[in-house]
């Protein structure tokens, strides 16, 4: 006779061990899958340093990184510094900016993330995270973009699209970035992460679109869940 209450908390703990062998197994199809895909990724916001790059981030909110640099690339040749940002003032950035969405918001935080730069650290960018999330307008998501692409240490920056897809491929239950950004971490191994943060942004901008693709079409979703019939819903951020 098989003791029950023995095997109910063996049987609980293979089930548990397949779940997470499973995710493994996506992510490691996932990883493959966008290294041949994009073996040599580039990041798609212009930049003249990493100062330029914290404030294109910032600009990128709510806009797409085709629009930012198109107004950057007739600000950066010129005004690249925090010294050019605060001598240029709130009221000329807005000008400069116009064109990209909530641009006044956003004017005031390059305003004040510049002056602040200079009062606090020489007029250089920090180069960790609890400095970096300090400044006006930067959050979480745009420190881990800086961290990453800026000064190449491990980060796994997770914005709404990539919490999308996350949650369509199976490797999150997660309600919200962070607890997304958490699993990402866990399933992928840390030297992976900078490059794959990019190849996830440009797959599901090719081909894991958010209207197109709901978890039925794309290679990955079709690899890892062969049998799935109905689009998958994906909670937002």
């Amino acid at each position: 006779m098989v003791d029950e209450k023995k095997a109910w908390p063996l049987f609980y703990a293979r089930s548990y061990e397949f779940q997470i062998m499973n995710e493994i197994e996506r992510a490691k199809i996932i990883n493959k899958t966008l290294n041949k895909l994009y073996p040599n990724i580039v990041v798609p916001l212009n930049s003249r340093n990493v100062f330029t790059l914290l404030i294109s981030v910032l600009l990128s909110a709510q806009c797409t990184d085709v629009n930012v640099n198109n107004v950057t690339k007739n600000i950066y040749p010129k005004y690249n510094k925090p010294e050019h940002f605060v001598k240029l003032g709130r009221k000329k950035i807005e000008s400069l900016i116009k064109s990209i969405g909530i641009f006044r918001v956003k004017a005031k935080s390059v305003y004040l993330l510049s002056k602040q730069l200079i009062e606090k650290h020489n007029g250089k960018v920090p180069d960790n995270f609890e400095e970096l999330e300090k400044l006006p307008g930067v959050g979480h998501k745009t420190a881990s973009v800086v961290m990453s692409q800026g000064f190449g240490h491990p980060a796994f920056p997770v914005d709404t699209h990539i919490h999308r897809l996350a949650q369509r491929w199976g490797l999150t239950k997660g309600k919200n970035v962070i607890q997304t950004e958490k699993d990402l971490k866990r399933l992928f191994p840390k030297k992976f992460w900078n490059k794959l943060h990019l190849q996830i942004i440009y797959y599901g901008r090719e081909y894991c679109k958010a209207r197109e693709c709901y978890g039925l079409t794309c290679k990955i979703c079709t690899t890892c869940y062969p049998k799935r019939k109905s689009p998958i819903k994906t909670k937002k951020a």
